[in-house]
C-alpha cells in the first residue's frame, strides 16, 4: 500500500514529506519495501534530509568526558543529549557509550571532538582517528598514516581538522605536525609536515609547504572549527593569528584576530559559530588569578567572513571561573568549570547554570549537531555500531 501511494504522487512529494522525519523513524521505514529502502539510502534523499529546515528542537548535543578509574587510567564516555521542551535542561536520549579506540591514559585530557560536518563527527587523540555518525551510532577507525619522520627527527601533532571538499564531494582530515631534531643537539632543527586523508579513496597523502607558510599551531579545547569550507586553528607567527586551511584548494592562509586579541598576555581564546558567524571568545587564562574589575570575557564576531576589519565586539561579560569555553547552543555559552562540571552562561539573562554532568577536569568536549543519514564512508573492517552502557 505504501508503495502504491508513492507511485501515485509526484516523485519529489514523498521525498519532501519523509525528509522532515527523524533518523530513527527513517531507519525503521527502510524496512517497508525495496522502493523505500532505495529512496532512503540514495544520496539525493540524504542531502535533502541534511538541508531540511530545522529549529533548536532539532539540535542535539554530543558530550564527551573522561572519568578516572585508577591512577593514570580513564574511561572515555559519549553522552547523547537534547534540550527540554520548555527549559535549557539537557536530557539523555540514549545510553552512554564508551569512546572506541582512543587512548585511555592522561592523554585522554587532550582528546579532540571535531564537527559536525553533514552530521558526521571526528574523535581523535591525534594518532587514532574515529569517524562517527551520532544519529545512527555508526563509527569507523580510519587507517593510520603510512608516513613517518626522517631518521634522527621526532614529531608531535599540533593541529587536526575535519571537513568537506565541495569541489569533489569528499570528506577530508588534515593533520599538521611539527618536526624537530634531537633537542640536545645544537641547533635544534624544526619544520612542519602536513598530511591529508581523503575518505573517498581511503588514503593519506603528504602535502609539501614552505616552512614560512605555516605559523606554529597550538591546540586548545575550543578550536579546530570547520566553517565555509575552511578549517581554523589558533597559531603564533609574530603575533597570534587564526590559521585557515581551504579544504578544496589545500592551501593555507592567516587571518588576523581583533586588535586587542593578538597576544598571550594572560589571555586564552576559543572559536565557535554563533549567529552563523565565526566568533572568537577571549577569556582569562585559568591558571591566572582573576581580577573581576578588569578580566572580562569578550565575545567577538566576524560580520563579513574573511574580511579582517569586520570583527565586532558582540558581548563583554563578567569573568567566569572556567577552564575553557566549549561551544554555543541556543542563547547559551557552554563551558567547563575548573572542577570538570558542565555549566552554561545565558547571554540574554546573564545567568550561570550548572548541569549534573561531570568529568575529569579539562576533559569535557561538546558538539551541537543535527541528525543525518550520512553514511560513514569507506568502512575498512573496523567500523561498527556503538553499543550503550
Amino acid at each position: 500500500m505504501a508503495d502504491g501511494i508513492m507511485k501515485k504522487l509526484p516523485e519529489e512529494v514523498p521525498s519532501y514529506i519523509l525528509s522532515r522525519l527523524t533518523v530513527k523513524s527513517l531507519m525503521r521505514y527502510r524496512c517497508i519495501s525495496k522502493i523505500w529502502y532505495t529512496l532512503l539510502q540514495s544520496s539525493y534523499f540524504i542531502n535533502l534530509h541534511i538541508k531540511r529546515p530545522i529549529t533548536t528542537k532539532d539540535q542535539f548535543i554530543l558530550f564527551k568526558r573522561s572519568l578516572q578509574e585508577e591512577e593514570g587510567e580513564f574511561k572515555n564516555l559519549l553522552s547523547f543529549l537534547c534540550g527540554g521542551d520548555d527549559s535549557d535542561d539537557l536530557i539523555p536520549i540514549s545510553p552512554n557509550i564508551e569512546v572506541p579506540y582512543l587512548c585511555s591514559s592522561y592523554a585522554s585530557l587532550s582528546h579532540s571532538v571535531m564537527g559536525p560536518c553533514n552530521g558526521l563527527i571526528v574523535l581523535t587523540d591525534t594518532e587514532s582517528i574515529v569517524l562517527l555518525n551520532p544519529a545512527t551510532r555508526k563509527y569507523n577507525l580510519l587507517q593510520p598514516s603510512p608516513f613517518g619522520c626522517p631518521q634522527g627527527f621526532n614529531y608531535y601533532v599540533c593541529g587536526l581538522g575535519f571537513g568537506f571538499d565541495l569541489m569533489v564531494n569528499n570528506y577530508k582530515v588534515v593533520r599538521i605536525s611539527e618536526i624537530y631534531s634531537d633537542t640536545y643537539k645544537d641547533p635544534c632543527v624544526r619544520g612542519f609536515k602536513v598530511e591529508i586523508y581523503d575518505l573517498d579513496i581511503d588514503s593519506w597523502r603528504e602535502q609539501n609547504y614552505e616552512e614560512e607558510e605555516l605559523p606554529s599551531v597550538f591546540w586548545v579545547p575550543c578550536s579546530e572549527i570547520f566553517y565555509k569550507g575552511i578549517v581554523h586553528w589558533f597559531a603564533t607567527a609574530d603575533t597570534m593569528v587564526i590559521l585557515c586551511f581551504d579544504m578544496s584548494t589545500d592551501t593555507f592562509r592567516n587571518m588576523k584576530m581583533p586588535d586587542t586579541c593578538y597576544v598571550l598576555d594572560g589571555k586564552c581564546y576559543g572559536l565557535v559559530i554563533f549567529y552563523e558567524c565565526l566568533t572568537l571568545i577571549c577569556y582569562r587564562d585559568p591558571t591566572c588569578e582573576i581580577d573581576p574589575t578588569v578580566d572580562m570575557m569578550d565575545i567577538w564576531t566576524m560580520k563579513d567572513y574573511g574580511v579582517n576589519d569586520t570583527w565586532i565586539k558582540l558581548y563583554t561579560i563578567r569573568p567566569l571561573p572556567i577552564e575553557s569555553p566549549l561551544t554555543v547552543w541556543k542563547d547559551l555559552l557552554l563551558l567547563q568549570s575548573r572542577t570538570g562540571q558542565l555549566i552554561s552562561y545565558n547571554f540574554i539573562s546573564d545567568e550561570v547554570k550548572e548541569f549534573n554532568l561531570h568529568g575529569y577536569p579539562s576533559s569535557l568536549r561538546v558538539v551541537v549537531y543535527k541528525e543525518s543519514l550520512t553514511s560513514v564512508p569507506k568502512e575498512n573492517g573496523q567500523g561498527t555500531q556503538a553499543q550503550g552502557i
